[in-house]
């Protein structure tokens, strides 16, 4: 029997209440918000959302977990030189100053801007964060250990051209602080050193070791590097939306108290009342915000985008097959799973599970946050069914969200023919009971599920 082909996008829908958290956070520490039908909502931004669930895939992949397990996985960091050093030490006894210099040097020489060399925190930092394979640095080590001899007069060459510009653009802050003229030749440039550009045999070396190659989690979320013009960038095949509250947000600022531990041994221990009374107090004080809510998120795959995406890495059509069904099953995995860690340990928020996912596909993507433009009313249901025109509200908002999200997406289908596939899974007792009442009297047409990987076909 032939498969049926599969549509270009999976859509993917998930409903989750969140109890007391803060998993993502502004620049004051305060929950993020926005305001959507009139009302404030909670929000969980999907750049969280993207680095949480990327970087679940990715630890299940190297630790030999899941469809990409032993796969090529990225790794986004401004400290490629530090790792390519690290790598020259240890893998080929370079010394640690010598293997630092050489490696920043081969680095900025492919177009890569580092940091001011004057702020040594920053120094041997890019200026932006490098999406590239995890093994981008031993790659580079491995090609400027085997090509050292000519590669160190090079560095020498280029990092002494670049003393010398420092010097004169020292000269010339100097001469503008004591409001002296510049030299004709300090004024137009002309004496500026040329730096020795890098080998085209070296330079190709470095662009293929930071160019996407195999790394999956590229492909699916792709990158931007505008710095070097000839390394490609990754158009990404997953789009994510900002997570929202389906109900008016409500936000509480925790008052806490750390008790100092030594502070209070004394004190227990005090021989008289003076003894304690110099030891009240806490050790430390201060507020936290807090969010609770019912949350609801969507995230869209692109087949034909990754698909794209990997073939472009140089794997013959059979294996990008392969490979883009094994991406789609762990990007499935981490959108169910994954959680952003903001104070995990103090809210143990990492432990949440859906009260429901919808997954479907279809020709276009679709999103159902218009479902939750009109606020969940969690005031008690009216006596003549649920929250129907000033006889109440909608009850709890886990319960109501769902059968929202499920009657609009009936809504949709019934017009939309090209939706197909729609499975429903859930953790929730509750919404389980949803589901079969909604299934009983009609109004939705999903098939339950009870694991992840049957989520996708």
């Amino acid at each position: 029997m032939t498969e049926a082909p599969r549509s270009q996008f999976l859509s993917l829908h998930v409903l989750e209440t969140l109890v007391a958290v803060l998993p993502v956070r502004d620049e004051n520490g305060s929950p993020k918000s926005l305001v959507y039908g009139g009302v404030e909502r909670h929000m969980i931004t999907s750049q969280s959302r993207r680095r949480a669930e990327r970087m679940h895939a990715r630890d299940r992949a190297n630790a030999g977990v899941g469809a990409l397990a032993g796969r090529s996985t990225g790794l986004r960091t401004r400290e490629w030189a530090l790792i390519t050093a690290k790598s020259l030490e240890d893998d080929h006894g370079w010394d640690r100053e010598e293997a630092v210099t050489t490696a920043r040097a081969v680095i900025e020489a492919v177009g890569l801007k580092f940091g001011d060399l004057g702020k040594k925190t920053v120094a041997n930092l890019t200026k932006v964060l490098l999406f590239a394979p995890a093994d981008t640095g031993t790659r580079i080590a491995a090609h400027v250990h085997e090509h050292a001899e000519e590669l160190r007069t090079w560095r020498d060459d280029y990092l002494r051209a670049q003393e010398e510009n420092g010097k004169r653009k020292a000269g010339r802050k100097g001469a503008r602080k004591a409001d002296r003229a510049p030299e004709p030749e300090e004024a137009d440039g002309a004496a500026k050193a040329e730096l020795p550009p890098l080998a085209k045999q070296h330079r190709d070396a470095v662009l293929f070791a930071i160019a996407p190659r195999d790394a999956i989690d590229i492909a699916l979320y792709g990158r931007f590097l505008a710095e070097i013009a000839d390394s490609p960038n990754v158009d990404g095949a997953v789009q994510s939306g900002h997570a929202f509250t389906v109900h008016e947000a409500e936000q509480v600022d925790d008052f806490y108290a750390a008790a100092d531990d030594a502070k209070l041994h004394r004190k227990r221990n005090a021989l008289d009342f003076l003894d304690s009374a110099d030891d009240a107090g806490a050790g430390m004080t201060g507020y936290q915000s807090l969010i609770s809510g019912t949350f609801y998120r969507h995230a869209v795959l692109d087949r034909a985008q990754l698909h794209t995406n990997l073939r472009a890495t140089g794997m013959t059509e059979a294996e990008a097959a392969g490979t883009a069904v094994a991406a789609e099953q762990e990007f499935v995995n981490a959108f169910v799973e994954a959680f952003p860690e903001a104070k995990k340990n103090s809210t143990a928020s990492t432990g949440s599970l859906p009260a429901l996912v919808l997954a479907f596909e279809g020709a276009r993507p679709y999103n159902y946050a218009a479902a939750f433009q009109l606020p969940v009313d969690e005031n008690p249901v009216g006596p003549e069914g649920e929250g129907r025109a000033g006889e109440g509200g909608e009850g709890p908002a886990g319960p109501a969200s769902v059968r929202r999200l499920l009657r609009h997406h009936a809504f949709v289908s019934e017009r939309r023919p090209d939706l197909t596939a729609a499975r429903v899974l859930t953790y929730d007792p509750q919404i389980d009971a949803v589901l079969k009442k909604l299934a009983a009297a009609g109004e939705t047409d999903v098939t339950a599920v009870t694991l992840i990987e049957e989520l996708t076909p």
